[in-house]
């Protein structure tokens, strides 16, 4: 038998809740997947409902597995799991599929293609329709994929409220999504947005099968049900048709995907549509000190539109989350940086439990080269690190060659990129001189131009040449804008992307590039060389892929974006960017959209803290060139009583005493910019 008395009594009320529809709230660090384990263990021991009758749905394969391991741990037997379903919604969708998708006029037998496979189909179809040149095929394919997650065919996308014809995208999409349907079912094959589109497709055209299904799985349960899109709503429908033992679990306040095409609505209006239904809140949470969700708990009830419950903890102690301003970006990432490393040298922090998370990708750099800077190891999730990036990666081997031309690697990386005509027959021309007359490449190249594009050689050579002047004189900013300019980088990155935002992402990245070597520059003065510069960063990048054996992300400080760390929690966590157009974010503000999601991400963000929360936020950020002022986020100006507010920028050379002066002053200058 499986006890519940180890649970708190809500999660109990929920555990034993078996029949008929159940909504659990689950607010954050409250035991959900605790409650939901256990009450599948209730199940299967205590009530004896068979495995095979059972289905649990999640969004990870991860989940399904840490589900599948804790139930293992309560239900020790095989024979009474055997049978038993945790499963994602695609994983289950491919299943059924696999069964029953000859209905639709498919084989058995189908392939899942890849995005590789899908661009090539769009691109047949524009070239079909003398559209190639015109339109992005990225574009097109994301438009594709959104309209299959709204449940929209082909057929009906010109008479649903999302074609717009004066919208030539739209117009290319009515072209190409049914030339792209017909290929697919040509090959039979499916894309990954195919899975639940034609399941749903299957269930509604022929409702015996949904029956079949929904009396093989009596009781279903669903996890993060705030995440469901309206196609997964649909799933659900079927999988119920012949019952209503549904349990959903999910935070409303934690619903943060719309633009994955989540539709809070469908925990929202959960009761509706599920009619004497139960509503179980749990709202003990487990994982953050008091003050943190003293915040937290102010800022999620500015939300009118979200089921009520108060996060409670009995943990008692811990001290209020830190508003800190700072001067800029890079002093911003510079106190953060320093703070993290009192933490692990003062009091034995373990980098592992220290989290820096933001809104936005483009606020990494900063961060990254303070904690290069310092040697502070650390790891991205859900990203990748600046430093990694195939742009970076080709200015890095500039730099090199220009301090180093006998460092071939590097060479032959960046000989013929951007492209000058320079392909594998004439490199291995220069490569067997090379080896031959016992030469540096480069002395190769420069010398013995008339085996390859003699004017294309000559001219990078020079280049080189000049450039390795221009660093000892001009200095290592004016070193690596020149850089950028002469081998006309920029225009390369261009025409390497077809899908303008992508390179637009990347040409930023490249003039955070050209703001690194600024920090660096500011940092170390005169010391500043082109040689100290790429030594820094080659032994950052010798320190980032050292080691081997044992868990090394213990040792790491991780850094991610606000969506990444949902289901996350660190003991140390920084809340960066907390500033009007970050947090919210400045699309939102503009396009007017909906600012109660940017609040619910502000909570997720909080409520990852366990023990202490730092919020930051810059005065100005250098944006397009130029410093622009900057305002905190209207999610944290109202609660100062909730915070120990500090203005860092003022703290250097201060006592003691004279910081509790700036740090009274600023708080009532901020409470009478609120009145």
């Amino acid at each position: 038998m499986v006890s519940l008395l180890d649970l708190n009594p809500e999660q109990r009320q929920a555990a034993e809740t078996i029949y008929g529809p159940v909504l659990i709230l689950a607010g954050a660090g409250s035991g959900k997947t605790r409650t939901v384990t256990y009450r599948v263990a209730h199940m299967l021991e205590n009530l004896k409902i068979s495995a095979r009758e059972i289905l649990a749905l999640s969004f990870t394969n991860k989940a399904a597995q840490e589900m599948q391991e804790r139930v293992r741990k309560l239900v020790d037997n095989p024979k009474i799991r055997k049978g038993l379903t945790l499963s994602t919604f695609h994983s289950l969708g491919l299943r059924i599929l696999r069964e029953d998708i000859h209905h639709l006029g498919y084989n058995n037998l189908f392939t899942i293609y890849d995005s590789a496979d899908q661009m090539s189909i769009i691109r047949e179809g524009l070239k079909n329709f003398r559209a190639n040149k015109a339109f992005d095929k990225g574009m097109v394919q994301s438009k594709i994929s959104w309209l299959k997650n709204k449940g929209i065919s082909c057929d009906e996308f010109v008479k649903s409220e999302y074609y717009d014809p004066e919208n030539a995208y739209d117009g290319a999409v009515e072209m190409v999504y049914p030339f792209y349907q017909d290929k697919l079912k040509f090959y039979n094959a499916l894309d990954f947005d195919d899975i639940l589109f034609l399941v749903v497709k299957l269930f509604e055209a022929h409702p015996e099968i949904a029956e079949k299904y929904s009396e093989r799985w009596k009781y279903l349960m669903v996890d993060e049900y705030q995440d469901t899109n309206g196609l997964q709503f649909r799933f659900i429908q079927g999988l119920t048709c012949k019952h209503n033992n549904i349990c959903v679990v999910g935070d409303d306040d934690q619903a943060i995907y719309a633009f994955r095409g989540a539709d809070i609505s469908n925990i929202l209006n959960f009761e509706k549509r599920f009619p004497g239904a139960k509503v179980v809140k749990l709202e003990e949470n487990y994982r953050s000190y008091a003050p943190i969700l003293t915040l937290a708990n102010c800022v999620i009830k500015e939300n009118l539109n979200r089921k009520d419950k108060t996060m409670r903890t009995s943990q008692v102690g811990g001290e209020k989350p830190f508003l800190w301003a700072a001067h800029d970006t890079d002093h911003e990432a510079g106190v953060v940086v320093d703070d993290i490393i009192e933490l692990q040298s003062k009091k034995g922090v373990h980098l592992g439990e220290v989290a820096i998370l933001y809104r936005s990708n483009t606020q990494i750099p900063p961060f990254e080269d303070q904690l290069r800077l310092n040697q502070v190891p650390y790891t991205i999730i859900g990203g990748q690190k600046f430093y990694e990036k195939k742009e970076i990666k080709d200015l890095i081997a500039y730099l090199s060659v220009i301090m180093n031309p006998r460092d071939e690697l590097s060479l032959r990386r960046i000989l013929n990129t951007p492209n000058r005509g320079i392909g594998n027959a004439s490199l291995d021309k220069y490569l067997n001189l090379s080896s031959a007359q016992k030469q540096p490449l480069f002395n190769i190249i420069e010398h013995e131009s008339e085996v390859g594009k003699k004017e294309e050689i000559k001219h990078f050579t020079q280049t080189m040449r000049d450039l390795k002047d221009i660093f000892n004189q001009k200095g290592l900013v004016d070193g690596v804008r020149e850089l950028i300019e002469r081998v006309q980088y920029l225009p390369y990155v261009d025409k390497s992307y077809d899908n303008s935002k992508l390179a637009a992402r990347k040409k930023e990245d490249v003039m955070n590039f050209i703001n690194s070597a600024q920090r660096f520059s500011d940092r170390f003065g005169a010391e500043a060389t082109l040689r100290t510069f790429v030594e820094r960063l080659l032994l950052a990048d010798s320190q980032d892929t050292r080691g081997g054996g044992g868990d090394e992300t213990r040792h790491e400080v991780t850094l991610m974006t606000l969506h990444s760390s949902k289901g996350l929690e660190y003991d140390y966590v920084y809340l960066v960017g907390m500033e009007e157009e970050l947090l919210p974010h400045k699309k939102t503000i503009v396009e007017n959209s909906d600012i109660n999601e940017e609040r619910r991400l502000c909570y997720v963000g909080i409520t990852r803290a366990r023990k202490r929360l730092v919020m930051t936020h810059a005065k100005q950020r250098k944006l397009y060139g130029k410093d622009i002022e900057r305002f905190p986020s209207r999610f944290i100006v109202n609660y100062p009583e909730a915070m120990t507010v500090q203005d860092r920028t003022t703290f250097v050379g201060l006592s003691e005493d004279e910081i509790d002066t700036v740090k009274n002053d600023f708080l009532s200058d901020l409470i009478k910019s609120l009145n």
